[in-house]
């Protein structure tokens, strides 16, 4: 059967569609940072929730809707990228500082380490490899900072983990990149569904509190890891690409 082909117009009204929907995501998170500064956790991880909605589809239709091609001045990947640091980096690192996740005096200097180490971490020209992986830890700081605050994790704790992870941005170790690293995509995506899914409940549930639950939850990022660990491990691959 024939692809569909569209009229120039209407694939140039398609391609900006996406980049809408790719920039949306600044309009997001501009609503989670400012639920933030007036103390509404609950909702500013709610909007960080829907920019990742929006990045996990967006470029899936940016290549059905063949923007390079039809929009090749236009640097979707870059807007993509600045998408990303706001709404999985800067943003994140304000909510740990704005809700006191660390111990007292170190709030503003771990957001700093956070913006830091995930400046570094986008800017790499190598940050996906050729075989579709992360390299170093590929700046999930939304998720960190949400466990922080949904698990109430002692401050000592935290910092101990925003630390590890911080140093984790640096080191050449390759992360699953859960929708393109084509070995265990199908799982890994069968597992974020139930996973996202506890965490939208957990969410919208707040105040009450489901620890059980909540702990539970843990067990796939325990298999991310794993999942890294056992596919990617040290060995290096190089791409031109930022993390997105």
């Amino acid at each position: 059967r024939a692809p569909l082909v569209f009229p120039e117009p209407m694939r140039a009204l398609l391609a900006w569609s996406v980049h809408l929907l790719t920039a949306s995501g600044t309009v997001l998170g501009l609503a989670a940072l400012t639920a933030g500064a007036d103390g509404r956790p609950r909702a500013a991880f709610a909007w960080l929730a829907a920019a990742c909605v929006v990045d996990a589809v967006d470029g899936a239709l940016a290549r059905a809707a063949r923007v390079k091609r039809v929009l090749p001045w236009f640097d979707g990947a870059l807007l993509d990228n600045l998408v990303d640091y706001l709404t999985y980096a800067v943003v994140p690192a304000f909510l740990i500082a704005r809700f006191g996740l660390l111990p007292e005096g170190l709030g503003t200097a771990g957001a700093a380490m956070v913006v830091l180490a995930a400046a570094y971490q986008f800017s790499r020209v190598d940050a996906k490899t050729a075989d579709r992986f992360f390299l170093g830890f590929p700046s999930y700081w939304n998720v960190v900072a949400f466990y922080l605050w949904i698990l109430a994790v002692p401050e000592v704790a935290a910092a101990v983990v925003v630390g590890a992870l911080v140093v984790l941005s640096f080191v050449p170790m390759r992360f699953v990149y859960p929708t393109r690293t084509e070995r265990l995509r199908t799982t890994t995506l069968a597992l974020a569904a139930p996973w996202a899914a506890a965490l939208a409940f957990l969410l919208v549930r707040h105040p009450a509190r489901y620890p059980a639950l909540a702990w539970a939850t843990l067990a796939f990022p325990a298999y991310y890891v794993a999942a890294s660990l056992a596919l990617g491990g040290r060995r290096g691959g190089r791409r031109r690409s930022q993390p997105g």
